[in-house]
This record gives structure tokens, C-alpha cells and sequence, in this order.
């Protein structure tokens, strides 16, 4: 392994080097010498070409090569201030109305072209002095997008050190949601399997989690209580579970779900149910403190026959009602909306203005890429959709439709394609993303709110081994059936 780090040093010119002395604290509160640090010589070096080719070993290189690089980058970035952190202080501290309900902050699912799209969101957040934003990927994405956690956060922890950015970075599990299918079929093995997720996520710095359960809500019961009873009773037991599990002085940020996207919209009931079944069974505080609920929205959003998006009537006043609920009467942040990327500028004013504390987005994003992709790879993308995705066409799509529901579905295959795309083109689709990113930080309300998060964030120097990233073979999980 070191050899390959000293390779890998030279790679950056040396503008970084080895240094020893780091310690961290163990969970038993013990001190654990660290062999190995990182202390940047050059930061303008760094950023010129350095990191470029440290973040390519990370995500193209050899086990050996990507281990070695995951391990620089994360120190690196400890170096440098750029440390992964959890947004749950900032949330609680609006459930008490110790700040304004002047924001919702945004939830990017970064899926294609991962360092270009977070660089252009860094630097749409470093001129608009964002400190409320985060960085996030779901179960299903993780595997038709070939990011691990571990990848995931170095590319963003990459892409901070490439801007110039300082402060807490948000990295979070989205959707990590039970298969409702595999759970009536198994449950102890696909609770095997989110276990075993939420551990990679943790141990790769992804110190915010959206427990997604409402996947086992069951409407064909006759009380509420019924309805919610697998949802809160298994979204207690992933928070007790992330609870004893995290770092030592750090409480990750934890979000629960009471209405599954694209299905009825949740209403007031429906959350007193299952805060009150929750708080029955949880065992390790603090609990969640944010609540995800459905509103009238889908993922990726309704597409018509020419391929672009369906007007939505987003029902508002319910996303007030339940947020001003889960502030008052549970002490949270306030609901979460999902599936909003493809609204129309003016609705996303109308998120801070319900009280909304988080609202996710994907899908634009990835159309954006697509729309200023060279043609030739346009087409190559198009003609494999057609051939290796072609089982997912429902009876009466037109190409428009099929082609924008599994253009995802090419992230992975193609993403080496894609991040070897010449400069001038990375750069254009940087600048077309980076528009986008910097209308909705303004739209969102989060723009100069970099030192009030930072007064409220709490964040961890953690250091870690180069063995904690030995490379781990490729996880090919299947995710039909998955929310993104």
C-alpha cells in the first residue's frame, strides 16, 4: 500500500505529503496512534491537476491504486477543513425555532458525471456563500450508477479540494428503503441487506441517513396505527441501529418516511400515527429529525408522449400543516419533499415559504448532462437504452418517454465514457449545471447561510488508515423495485 501511495504523491507533483502523528479517538474513548497523515505542501498545485488525477486512481485505478487514493483524498481533505458532517443540529435547532424558516435545503442526488456535477454545485455554493446543502445517492442508485459509498464521498471530498472549498460537507443515504417485495418473500435477509448498507455508508462518511420504510405501509388495514405499525416499528429499530454504530461525538442526521413517492398524499394522521409508534419504540435518543412525505410528486416526474415533463399540482398547504407539526409537536426540522428537480423556477420559492427543512433533487441534473453531451455519445447512449434496458418499456411509450425514464439506467455503464469527455465538453456541461444549482440555492433560500451553519454544525476531524480502504470487490445488487 505505501508504495502505491508514493506513487500516487508523485502523481499530484507532490503538492501533498505523508506526515505521521494523526490520532483518533476510538468508540471505547481510547487514543489510536495513526501511522500515516496527510499535509498539503501546495494547494494551488493541488487543485491545478493533483486532485484530478488522485479522484481518476479513486474511481478507475486498481484495487490497490483505489484504496491507496480513497485514503488521500479523505486526509486530505481533513487537512483542509473539507470534513464530511451531520446536518442534525441545523435541523433540531429550527424544531426548537432557534433560527428563521427563511430555507429549504437542497438534497442533490449526484448520479452522472459525479466530479464535474459536484464541482459545478461547489461552485455555484461557494459564490453564493451556501453552507446548507448536501451531497447524496440512494440504495438503487448506488448500483445502476457503479458509486459504493466509499467512491462516493471521495468524489465529493475531490471535488471540494478542486474548488477551494471549506467547511462541513453533507454526505446522506437517500431512500435506504426496505424491498417490500423481498420483505414479504425474506425479511430477515433484506434486513440483513440494509444492515450491511448502513455500515459501508457509515465507515465512508455518510453522516446523514434517510431510513425509507413506508415501502411496508399497508392501506388495507382498518386503523392507522395498523397501517403505519412495519413502517415506525422498523424505522425505530435502523435508528437504534445507526445509533450504537456511530462516530464517537457525532450524532448523524436521521430521517424517517410515512408516504411512499407517487402513491397518496400523507396528511396530519397519518404522521401523528407513526411519530407516536415511533417514539414507542425507539430506544437510543435522539430519534429522527426530519419526516419525508408525499405531496403530490413523483421521481423523475410524470413524462408525456413528446418527452417532456407533466404540469404537478404539489398540494402545499399539506407540506405546511405537516411541517409546522413536526416542528411543534416532535421538536424536528419540518417535512421533507421528494421528487421536485423538474418543477418549474417559481415553485421552489414556495418550499421555504410551507416551511419545507429539505427537498430532494435528481432527475434535472442528469437531463442537463444529457442535453449538452456530444452527439456521438448521445446516440451510443441511445441505441444501448434500446437494446440492454428495453424490458423496462411499458405497452404504448413513445421513444420520448421510454428514453427519459432509463437514462439513468447508463450512468453506470458508460461512466467512464463520461468522465473521459475532453475539457471543453465537461466544461460546458459544468457551466449549464452550475446555472441550475445556483437558480435553485437562490430559489431555496439558502444562499449567505455558510456562517450560520457553521455555528451550528458541529464537525469531527476524523482520521483514518490506509487499510480502512482496501478496496472492496464490486457490489451488484438488484435494485428493481427501489425509490431513487
Amino acid at each position: 500500500m505505501s508504495n502505491t501511495i508514493r506513487e500516487l504523491i508523485h502523481a499530484t507533483d507532490n503538492a501533498i505529503q505523508m506526515i505521521a502523528g494523526k490520532a483518533q479517538v476510538r468508540r471505547d474513548d481510547s487514543m489510536l496512534t495513526m501511522d500515516l497523515g496527510v499535509e498539503v505542501r501546495d494547494e494551488a498545485s493541488l487543485r491545478s491537476k493533483g486532485i484530478d488525477a488522485l479522484v481518476n486512481a479513486a474511481v478507475f485505478g486498481t484495487p490497490a491504486q483505489q484504496a491507496a487514493a480513497r485514503w488521500l483524498i479523505w486526509e486530505t481533505g481533513q487537512a483542509l477543513g473539507i470534513r464530511p458532517a451531520s446536518i442534525h443540529e441545523l435541523y433540531i435547532a429550527r424544531g426548537r425555532n432557534a433560527l428563521d424558516h427563511t430555507f429549504t435545503t437542497p438534497a442533490m442526488n449526484i448520479r452522472m458525471m459525479a466530479y464535474d456535477t459536484a464541482r459545478a454545485a461547489i461552485r455555484a455554493a461557494i459564490e453564493g456563500r451556501v453552507g446548507a446543502f448536501i451531497f447524496e445517492i440512494a440504495r438503487s442508485e448506488m448500483t445502476y450508477t457503479e458509486q459504493r459509498p466509499a467512491e462516493y464521498t471521495t468524489v465529493m471530498i475531490a471535488a471540494a479540494i478542486k474548488e477551494g472549498y471549506r467547511g462541513p460537507l453533507f454526505i446522506q443515504g437517500d431512500h435506504f428503503q426496505v424491498n417490500a417485495k423481498k420483505y414479504k418473500t425474506d425479511a430477515d435477509t433484506e434486513l440483513a441487506a440494509l444492515r450491511k448498507l448502513i455500515d459501508e455508508a457509515l465507515a465512508a462518511g455518510f453522516y446523514n441517513i434517510d431510513i425509507d420504510t413506508s415501502t411496508l405501509v399497508d392501506l388495507s388495514k382498518p386503523t392507522l396505527d395498523e397501517q403505519q405499525h412495519l413502517n415506525y416499528e422498523l424505522c425505530a429499530l435502523f435508528s437504534d441501529y445507526i445509533r450504537q454504530r456511530q462516530p464517537v461525538g457525532l450524532i448523524v442526521s436521521l430521517g424517517g418516511e410515512i408516504g411512499e413517492v407517487g402513491q397518496k398524499n400523507s396528511d396530519i394522521h397519518e404522521l401523528r400515527a407513526f411519530m407516536s409508534g415511533y417514539l414507542r419504540h425507539i430506544k437510543h435518543q435522539p430519534g429522527i429529525s426530519k419526516i419525508s412525505i408525499q405531496t403530490g410528486t413523483s421521481h423523475g416526474g410524470v413524462v408525456l408522449p413528446d418527452g417532456s415533463i407533466a404540469d404537478v399540482n404539489i398540494d402545499f398547504d399539506t407540506l405546511r400543516e405537516l411541517s409546522t407539526a413536526a416542528r411543534e409537536e416532535y421538536g424536528m426540522g419540518g417535512a421533507v419533499q421528494h421528487g421536485a428537480s423538474t418543477l418549474p423556477e417559481e415553485a421552489f420559492g414556495k418550499f421555504v415559504q410551507a416551511g419545507a427543512i429539505e427537498v430532494h433533487l435528481a432527475t434535472a441534473f442528469q437531463q442537463i448532462a444529457y442535453a449538452n453531451l456530444p452527439k456521438a455519445l448521445n446516440d451510443e447512449i441511445t441505441q444501448w437504452l434500446f437494446k440492454h434496458a428495453a424490458d423496462e418499456r411499458k405497452p404504448g411509450d413513445t421513444d420520448e418517454q421510454f428514453l427519459h425514464k432509463v437514462r439513468k439506467k447508463a450512468t453506470g455503464p458508460f461512466k467512464k465514457e463520461l468522465w473521459s469527455l475532453p475539457e471543453a465538453d465537461r466544461a460546458r456541461i459544468r457551466d449549464a449545471l452550475q446555472q441550475r444549482f445556483s437558480m435553485l440555492f437562490n430559489r431555496l433560500g439558502v444562499e449567505r447561510t455558510k456562517a450560520m451553519v457553521e455555528s451550528f454544525v458541529t464537525v469531527r476531524e476524523v482520521h483514518k488508515r490506509p487499510e480502512d480502504f482496501g478496496a472492496a470487490p464490486a457490489v451488484v445488487e438488484d435494485v428493481r423495485g427501489l425509490a431513487d
